[in-house]
């Protein structure tokens, strides 16, 4: 049986951003700040405050969990989260949306251009 993600979507700009930077590995906050700015080529600049609240919907959602430290010598020691697998379904279907969103928006930009040529 599929799951049924539509209750989950659309995807908050932040929380979506949050997914994509936890996509490929595990990140500490600062890190995920750091791979959304990189990401959006600096269009979306993420602070901490909404960072850590989005997290925490995130992981109460099922979306995220912290993941094991790794070892090192900070201190204190940062945390580090990661995707769920449920997490990773529920981005995927977004990306699907917003794809159909782009390409319904590029149909009625075209039909709009040859509106104007006539």
């Amino acid at each position: 049986m599929k799951d049924d993600l539509s209750a989950m979507l659309p995807l908050s700009p932040a929380a979506l951003h949050i997914l994509l930077a936890l996509a490929a590995e595990d990140r500490h906050g600062y890190g995920i700040i750091k791979e959304v700015a990189r990401q959006s080529r600096g269009h979306y600049k993420l602070g901490s405050g909404t960072l850590y609240d989005n997290l925490q919907k995130l992981m109460e959602r099922g979306l995220v969990k912290e993941a094991a430290v790794p070892s090192s010598k900070e201190d204190p020691p940062r945390r580090y989260y990661r995707m769920t697998e449920f997490g990773r379904r529920v981005l995927e279907a977004d990306l699907v949306r917003l794809k159909s969103v782009v390409r319904e928006a590029r149909l009625h930009l075209r039909a709009a251009e040859s509106g104007k040529a006539s």
